[in-house]
């Protein structure tokens, strides 16, 4: 566990029409680490994002940026405090342009003193949004519209990103493209919360990880640790 945690989340809960999607969940993540929280379908991943973000709200438990409770704040203000979330299915603005999408992502106060080098610095990552910058965002590509998520997660000068399932619908070439973004991100001081499916790319991405089962941590350590472990191979990994 990391000493100068930089996000720090305890007895989470999240309960949906009475049901428990999140039972107690605690983790800790680094100033710039990149973790992984993996899992089967309907173990609690999104939840777990989305109650960190603000979108749906806990019923126990709490959360915190430096130190900062932030488990009652309004997603927007969570945005602001430097937590970027690319969200599962990219949720672009399919009906403006591409570089209208980047802005809304770069309207924050946090950002806006820093627009235009951010907005350079994510055309040099992604040199297709570049060419379709007056392009409308619903016309990309499925891998350029991750481009466009991400991009505009990176607008908002985060301290930490957010994956939600950034592989879904996506080649197994272009989900390789992103995972390479996503380790570029992490190598430029961002700190990275990586909730994904493909447990064998995650954990080979992370340096630990966190396991997910019906709401629950059930398994957490070194990445390393976590492919050795007979039960992770079993369930997970194919092996």
């Amino acid at each position: 566990m990391p000493d100068d945690a930089l996000l720090e989340i305890d007895d989470l809960c999240v309960a949906y029409d009475g049901s428990n999607a999140l039972n107690g969940v605690s983790l800790r993540i680094g100033k710039g680490e990149l973790i992984c929280v993996v899992g089967a379908n309907g173990a609690g991943k999104t939840s777990l994002i989305r109650s960190i973000s603000g979108i749906v709200p806990s019923s126990r438990g709490s959360v915190r940026i430096n130190g900062v409770e932030i488990s009652r704040r309004p997603p927007w203000d969570i945005c602001e405090m430097g937590i970027a979330q690319v969200a599962e299915g990219r949720q672009i603005f399919s009906a403006l342009s591409v570089e209208d999408n980047l802005l809304i992502g770069g309207s924050l106060k946090r950002a806006r003193h820093d627009l235009a080098n951010t907005l350079d610095s994510v055309y040099q990552l992604f040199g297709r949004l570049r060419e379709r910058r007056d392009q409308l965002a619903g016309t990309l590509s499925g891998g350029e519209q991750q481009m466009l998520a991400i991009g505009r997660a990176i607008m908002s000068k985060p301290e930490i990103v957010m994956f939600d399932e950034p592989s879904i619908g996506l080649s197994p070439a272009l989900t390789d493209v992103m995972f390479g973004v996503v380790k570029s991100l992490n190598e430029q001081g961002i700190t990275v919360l990586l909730v994904e499916q493909n447990v064998a790319k995650s954990l080979a991405l992370s340096s630990r990880g966190y396991v997910l089962e019906n709401g629950s941590v059930v398994l957490h350590g070194s990445s390393r640790d976590l492919v050795e472990n007979p039960d992770v191979q079993r369930a997970y990994l194919g092996l």
